[in-house]
């Protein structure tokens, strides 16, 4: 309703659909800015303030009811691998405060979500500090997050039951909500299996991570083939609320790509993900975006579903 302040809660509790947004890592690649070989799209929040700001606004005009930090590669052990430890609070704040700007400049009241991810340093998995230096740093992230404004957490790419439960732990520890992002693909024999870890099966790290009572569920940067069979094994094992924001790069691994290049064509066309979307939708998803590869078409797209099938309820 015009002129009322959005309350996104509230939607999902009514049964009704959440937009987010796209990719921001790739959607500033394929604008021509290079990321960082160790912290991927964290410092464009402190060096391409404008052109993250732009992205935000970008998808807010899109039709996105949420965005999405430039956070996922910022917890500090990421940044201080990488160089930039000295620099990794004024690069979170730099993200939220992008985030808050473009929901100014574009009129629309949005919520924020305050993007944390288990990325190695240098993506290398043997590279993670000790299991208190990686707990201090969530919290840390975590709390800077809320403080800055962010309206929940969304924890990113969670993929083991060691680190990502260290990383739920310390977005729970804030008090906003908390939703839980797990990313997985099929094995040839037709198995979920972590993104990262053939040997992982994802039902394992549900098992883990569930008892945690996030908020939402979602699965995320993940292949659009493998969206609907991950919310069914959610679906029997959670009753609250379901997600889906696929990866449209369609990369052997989740390791980002380390280049100054702008990104391919998207695997699926806009059209083809709202087509894909219906479908999850109709099997109980609530929340629905892009991750890798999506653009703000695609958000549009995906946008014109969403209000065709609110119509139809209205009408029905």
């Amino acid at each position: 309703m015009a002129g009322m302040p959005f309350n996104w809660c509230e939607r999902l509790e009514a049964g009704r659909a959440l937009l987010l947004d796209g990719g921001t890592g790739s959607e500033l690649r394929r604008r021509g800015h290079a990321v960082h070989a160790d912290a991927w799209s964290a410092p464009a929040s402190v060096t391409q303030p404008g052109l993250l700001r732009e992205i935000h606004a970008d998808y807010i005009l899109a039709g996105a009811d949420v965005i999405t930090t430039n956070t996922f590669a910022a917890s500090r052990f990421v940044l201080v691998a990488a160089g930039l430890g000295d620099r990794s609070q004024e690069i979170a704040r730099g993200a939220v405060a992008a985030a808050r700007d473009a929901r100014a400049a574009t009129g629309r009241d949005v919520a924020i979500a305050g993007s944390i991810s288990c990325l190695p340093p240098r993506f290398d998995l043997r590279a993670y500090p000790d299991s208190r230096a990686e707990s201090a740093a969530y919290r840390e992230l975590a709390a800077l997050l809320a403080a800055e404004g962010a309206d929940l957490i969304a924890l990113e790419m969670l993929e083991d039951t060691e680190h990502a439960a260290r990383a739920c732990e310390a977005a729970l520890e804030t008090g906003l909500p908390v939703w839980l992002g797990v990313s997985c693909r099929l094995r040839a024999d037709g198995a979920l299996a972590a993104f990262d870890f053939p040997d992982t099966p994802l039902s394992g790290v549900l098992d883990a991570l569930l008892p945690f009572a996030p908020d939402a569920v979602n699965v995320m940067h993940s292949p659009p083939e493998a969206i609907a069979p991950a919310l069914e094994a959610i679906g029997t094992r959670w009753r609250g609320v379901r997600g889906a924001y696929p990866e449209l790069e369609g990369g052997a691994t989740g390791v980002p790509p380390r280049t100054t290049a702008r990104v391919g064509r998207a695997t699926h066309s806009p059209s083809e993900l709202a087509a894909l979307a219906r479908d999850w939708l109709a099997a109980g998803a609530r929340i629905v975006g892009g991750c890798c590869g999506a653009t703000p078409a695609h958000i549009r797209a995906l946008r014109g579903l969403l209000d065709a099938a609110d119509g139809q309820s209205v009408t029905g």
